[in-house]
């Protein structure tokens, strides 16, 4: 059975792990790694109780990392999410989120944003099915509205919002 439970700082080095297993079908290692390091273990120590993890028999299926945010209490945010590769599309993400989703409301939160690269068709195609809107951008890419340099000189995102319940 399925454990979904709140994210701990001892999880980090799972998570970072996890990145570099699970993302490199569609990167090479080192590219990987990089993208690991976009859950530094401050996330886990400042975030634990906003962030998520899910566990079935003590393997690791995925991972959510969130906040609510300090300047603007009425929004959360989902910062990072993975699912095992062999987990996907069985509802794993939509279960992580929806357990962000209740205890933004219980917080406060009105909505929910996010971002992701316009190149992941897959997350595109999630967060439209998870009930987010496509925030307009500067420009579009394949027919998305992107912000451009949004994470950086050449990382355009396509960014996310969801009003919640």
């Amino acid at each position: 059975m399925d454990r979904i439970r709140r994210a701990e700082e001892d999880d980090h080095a799972r998570i970072v792990e996890a990145i570099g297993t699970w993302w490199s079908d569609s990167r090479s290692p080192q590219a990987a790694r990089e993208l690991s390091m976009l859950v530094p273990r401050l996330f886990l120590q400042h975030f634990a109780g906003t962030s998520f993890v899910i566990e079935r028999d003590g393997g690791f299926l995925g991972f959510l990392v969130g906040f609510v945010s300090q300047d603007h209490p009425e929004q959360a945010y989902v910062h990072f999410v993975g699912v095992d590769p062999a987990r996907r599309r069985g509802g794993v993400a939509r279960r992580l989120y929806e357990a962000f989703f209740d205890i933004a409301r219980q917080a406060g939160c009105t909505t929910v944003k996010c971002v992701t690269s316009p190149v992941n068709t897959g997350s595109v195609g999630f967060h439209r099915r998870m009930g987010f809107s496509l925030v307009p951008g500067d420009h579009e890419v394949d027919g998305l509205p992107v912000q451009g340099d949004y994470d950086g000189l050449g990382q355009d995102r396509v960014c996310f919002v969801r009003e919640l319940a």
